[in-house]
């Protein structure tokens, strides 16, 4: 079994909304290459929507950890909190 591999939990922040997603939260255990799939439009559903209706994307934080982590953190609903772009326009918007 190989639960509980290490690797690691990304956020990527969307330049735009995409309806009501603004966030995409995944786990791999080879960041290079998983964000060059997600630029392909290779990579998870959403992204690859995203991708296509030519909203781009940024890393904006990672977590070193494993797929339990990845479920923990997607499971509080909280990406806006951990986005530290969020966090900084909500200040700016004050």
């Amino acid at each position: 079994m190989r639960h509980h591999v290490q690797g690691t939990v990304y956020l990527l922040h969307f330049t735009e909304p995409y309806h009501h997603a603004r966030h995409y939260m995944g786990w791999t255990e080879n960041l290079p290459a998983r964000l060059a799939l997600h630029t392909q439009g290779r990579g998870a559903r959403l992204v690859e929507v995203v991708i296509s209706h030519g909203i781009g994307f940024v890393l904006a934080r990672t977590w070193q950890g494993d797929r339990f982590l990845e479920r923990a953190l997607k499971r509080r609903r909280m990406a806006p909190r951990y986005c530290p772009i969020c966090r900084e326009q909500r200040r700016r918007d004050g």
